[in-house]
């Protein structure tokens, strides 16, 4: 899967750029943000309460628990390789989206809380893509039946996020978007420099 997530990471990094010179210092929603927000406009008590805990994961304490969890499992599965992509991916996908947000400019509620692209978004997306490589990995699938389940995972968590940060108030719905496309380029790139560095150490110690 490596060559055809490679060209996704690419064509991801590219989005990212695009959106984040569209809405370069920009403090309100665009045309493609207004049609969304005016759907999602009055949900009721129960929505809300799925959108604050789907929220709740992106937190500090509950993104933790979560990255906590799955390195666990890698170190229990004896995976050390798999359990250092998830967190330096998964960190640096995060990483990734606070320096755009500064670089980029835009503002929501004010000209304090920067929006693009969204860190929870970004955070569930790049866990959900570590999870499910490595579960694909274990699985022995083909590349394209692979490629297809990871992006196919990774999008249902993308919205997920998207929506409860979009439903709450906290993100313009194309920061959701630059959030999804920030993790789908950030850790393809980290699983490669995470093998390279690993074959290497291993060679040495050979």
């Amino acid at each position: 899967m490596r060559g055809w997530l490679g060209s996704a990471a690419a064509v991801a990094a590219l989005v990212v750029v695009l959106l984040g010179v569209l809405y370069a210092d920009a403090g309100r929603p665009g045309s493609l943000d207004a049609r969304i927000l005016a759907a999602v406009e009055g949900v009721g008590p129960r929505a809300r309460d799925v959108a604050l805990a789907t929220d709740f994961l992106g937190e500090p304490v509950g993104a933790a628990a979560l990255v906590a969890v799955v390195v666990a499992g890698c170190l229990l599965l004896r995976r050390p390789r798999a359990a250092v992509l998830v967190v330096g991916g998964v960190g640096l996908a995060v990483v990734t989206t606070k320096l755009l947000k500064h670089l980029v400019g835009r503002t929501i509620h004010g000209d304090e809380d920067l929006s693009y692209p969204s860190g929870h978004t970004a955070f569930l997306t790049a866990l959900a893509l570590v999870v499910t490589l490595l579960a694909t990995g274990r699985a022995g699938l083909g590349r394209t039946a692979g490629t297809t389940l990871v992006l196919l995972v990774a999008l249902a968590a993308g919205v997920a996020m998207g929506w409860a940060q979009v439903v709450l108030g906290a993100h313009y719905p194309t920061d959701a978007v630059g959030g999804w496309f920030t993790a789908l380029a950030v850790i393809p790139a980290t699983a490669w420099a995470v093998d390279r560095v690993a074959d290497s150490v291993r060679r040495k110690v050979r």
